[in-house]
This record gives C-alpha cells, structure tokens and sequence, in this order.
C-alpha cells in the first residue's frame, strides 16, 4: 500500500506522507466541529434539546423597565434579557388580500404592543388577475390605528414572470419579501429599523397574542423562530386536531444579514445545517383562523386567488357545499386527517370578538341555516 505522494506547488514538487496528509484532515474536521460547537453554545435559543418554550400568561401592566422582571420574564421562557439603552421597536410585516375584517382584529389586538404596522398591497392577485386596492380604498376604517400604519403599494418588477410549474408562488414571494425589500431601505426618521428590532413576518389572520409580543421585545430569541399557533377553521368555534400551525415567524433587524421574509417563512435562505441551529419555537403564541369568513364571497374570492391551484375546482366553489362544510366543521376540500374539534362559547379569542360579538358573529358561531354568512341563503 503506498504510503507518500507528491503535491506541486509553485512548479515544485513535495513529497507528502499520507498518514500526514489524513493528520491535516483530522485537524480541519476538528476545528470545523469547534466552530460548530461554539456556533451552537451562542445560539441558546435553538431548537435542541426537550425544551419546549410556550408563551405564559402574565399580567401585559408588567414593568420591564425593572431589570430583575424583565429577567425573570426571559427566564420563564427559556431565554436572556434584550439589552440596549433606547429600548427596541417592534415591525409587524402584514401579508393581505381583501380581508378588512381581520385586519381590523389584528390591527386593535397588537396596537399597543407593535411599533408599526406594514402593509403591502398589490393590484394583482397570485393567480395574477387584476384586483382594487381594496386596504388603500378603506383606510378610513383604520383611522384609529393609522399612526402606526406604513402602507406601500407593491411595485411589480418590469417584464416580472416565474419559470415554476405554478407561477402564483414566485407572485406570492414577490409580495411577501417586499414587504422587507421595498419599504424597509426608504424608511427614516422615528421608522428607521436599528440593529436588533423585532421583525415578524405573517400573514393577516396569524394573529400574535400580546403576551408573545411583550417576550419579543423583552428577551433574546432565536434570529429564526416560529411562533406556533392554534389553528382554527371557519371560526373560533372549530379548532383543528394535531400540532399548532407553524407560523407566523420573527427575527430580528441585522442590516445587510437580516433574513428576508420568505426565506424565514419557508426555513431556506442558507446551509441546511446552520439553519437548523438558528431556529427555535415558542408554542401557543397566537391564533390563527382559516377560511374565517362573513360572506360567502370572500370565501370564492380567496379560492380564486390560491397559489394552491388544485383548491379552486368547481365542485369546492358551491355555495350550499361551503355552507354545509362550515356550519358543520368539515374539511372544505375534504382533505383526509383534517378534523376539527368544536369549542362552544370560546372565550380565548381575541378581544375584539367579545366587544363586538354582533360584528364578528361569524367568528364566534357557524350554527344555523346562514352558516354565519351574511350572503347566504341567497334571496
């Protein structure tokens, strides 16, 4: 078996052993693992180990300004203090559609605990159909929480297409990351982000409890995390059986490193393997509801601009099949494993819904021949 070998460098020959050469290797695994190991002993926030962190109720009159209660806060939660003099904002990055009822609820629940509220909205759908500007046409509804408002029309790149098999992502994607891209660089003054600000990235009617939110800005979290969420469907009256819904996300500002909205939603962006070690999840931090809808319209319109194609086939667009499915907690696509567990009376709502249960009824209670829409039975 041979032994040495030959490297040239520079025109000349070496003779290397190869039990030196495999020395050398063994020593860059080592300091490879090392750096691995350090990597892994800064990021406590991981998601290794047995630990699972659920947001805690607390009394939100807490006063974190008092270092021994914001440390006990971030300890009960697996974490360490946020530290810096000039305290730290909070930017909610909003995907949107036409929901104005759950841009309400969202907008009231996290007011006080949200610096400011981003708003992208496009004139296109995902299936790239033309759409009104339907939050810009009723920002009047939200004049009560306007101040905290950075509304941006989505800019559409010229000549913009996606080579994907189902090009409604690639549109999807475009709208979510602008929310980072288009508006953050032109932010100034009291919006401008600094370094270590709290960025969550979600869609509508991924509410955050406000709890999870004073934790944010309190504490030192993972720069990916996954803020878990009961799941509901149709209302808060059927809650979906099996593990929390695996968003909304939030990092926090980094300058040029800060990871941008998609890939922080999809957990790509990066090596596999030091993704995995930046990532964390706080459990029960919010609620998120899907197809929670007062009209039957809004429900086709939402089936109309799916990037999931295959969920806008005719036999799911029938009024009386919609109705039927919601007033009774099924599964709308008949999706196999989908089953939901009936809550009456749910008192873990966001506050809004208690204070107008006339407005949001619909949210509340799917019973009866309307199903809980205003549109339905069509007269």
């Amino acid at each position: 078996m041979a032994t040495n070998g030959s490297v040239e460098v520079g025109g000349m020959s070496y003779l290397i052993r190869f039990s030196d050469l495999w020395k050398i290797i063994r020593i860059g695994s080592a300091a490879l693992l090392s750096l691995i190991l350090l990597f892994w002993l800064l990021n406590p926030g991981g998601t290794y180990g047995s630990t699972q962190r659920r947001v805690l109720k607390f009394d939100l009159e807490i006063d974190t300004s008092d270092p021994s209660v914001q440390r006990k806060l971030c300890r009960q939660h697996g974490w360490t203090p946020f530290k810096r003099a000039q305290g730290r904002k909070v930017y909610d990055l909003i995907m949107i559609n036409t929901e104005l009822d759950w841009l309400e609820i969202r907008l009231n629940t996290t007011y006080d605990y949200v610096d400011h509220f981003v708003i992208v909205e496009s004139k296109k759908t995902f299936t790239n159909r033309d759409k009104p500007l339907v939050i810009k046409e009723n920002m009047d509804r939200f004049a009560a929480y306007r101040d905290k408002i950075i509304y941006h029309e989505l800019v559409i790149p010229e000549g913009f297409h996606s080579e994907r098999s189902n090009p409604s992502w690639a549109w999807e994607d475009l709208q979510r990351d602008a929310m980072y891209k288009q508006v953050f660089p032109k932010l100034n003054g009291s919006q401008t982000p600094v370094y270590g600000d709290v960025i969550i990235v979600a869609d509508v009617d991924e509410l955050i409890r406000p709890e999870a939110l004073v934790v944010l800005r309190e504490c030192n979290y993972p720069r990916r995390l996954t803020l878990r969420s009961d799941m509901f469907y149709y209302s808060y009256q059927y809650l979906h059986k099996g593990k929390q819904w695996a968003h909304p996300q939030a990092t926090f500002y980094q300058g040029w490193r800060t990871i941008y909205p998609v890939n922080l939603r999809n957990a790509d962006g990066g090596l596999p393997p030091l993704i995995r070690m930046e990532e964390g999840e706080l459990w029960s931090a919010g609620w998120h509801c899907s197809t929670c809808f007062s009209t039957i319209e809004e429900v086709l319109t939402k089936l109309s601009s799916f990037s999931h194609i295959w969920l806008n086939q005719e036999v799911y667009r029938d009024p009386d099949r919609i109705a039927d499915h919601v007033r009774n907690g099924k599964d709308l696509w008949d999706r196999p494993g989908e089953e939901y567990q009936r809550i009456d009376n749910n008192r873990d709502v966001p506050l809004l819904l208690l204070d107008k249960p006339e407005q949001f009824a619909h949210l509340l209670d799917r019973d009866g021949p309307s199903a809980g829409f205003k549109d339905y039975p069509r007269r």
